[in-house]
């Protein structure tokens, strides 16, 4: 039956959230945010690299497929495969979106620690090149939480997520 509701794309939003805590600065673990290396800031305390954007998307990601990837497909890859880099997660985890494409990503990355303005343009471009995206349709911003909550204090990071996909009708 062809109906005019058929000939409409069907728009899906996902919301995702992850945090870490840094850990001490005599370690040599790099802080990866976004897949870009943050120079002067320790790396996160995580099983992977820790990258809470990347994570943030995962769980956006696992809000509209229902596949568990950082409680699931994560773990399996890091502890059996020794894979720890987040950007094969999301990789994996996009493949769970089955028609479903990504249109819009919006982040913001709370945290007191590092200043995120000089890398807010490598960080979209790397994230539009994961996600098969134009740059235009991923927002970052930033906030540094004003000592309100433990990541304010500089303490770790925390990464919100809003996510976008449509899957265009035949």
């Amino acid at each position: 039956m062809d109906t005019k509701i058929d000939r409409f794309p069907i728009y899906r939003t996902g919301i995702g959230q992850d945090s870490h805590r840094f850990l001490p600065s005599e370690s040599s673990k790099p802080c990866i945010i976004a897949g870009i290396i943050f120079e002067g800031v320790p790396g996160l305390d995580a099983d992977s690299d820790g990258d809470v954007a990347y994570h943030a998307i995962c769980n956006a990601i696992t809000t509209l497929s229902g596949v568990p990837i950082l409680g699931g497909i994560a773990i399996d890859l890091c502890r059996k495969d020794g894979i720890t880099d987040s950007q094969v997660y999301l990789e994996r985890a996009l493949k769970t979106l089955g028609k479903q494409q990504v249109v819009h990503v919006a982040l913001t990355i709370e945290g007191k620690r590092p200043h995120f303005q000089q890398q807010i343009d490598a960080m979209r471009k790397k994230i539009a090149k994961v996600l098969d995206v134009s740059v235009s349709s991923v927002g970052i911003t930033a906030t540094s939480g004003d000592g309100l909550t433990d990541f304010a204090c500089g303490d770790g990071l925390q990464c919100f997520c809003v996510l976008t996909t449509a899957e265009l009708p035949l």
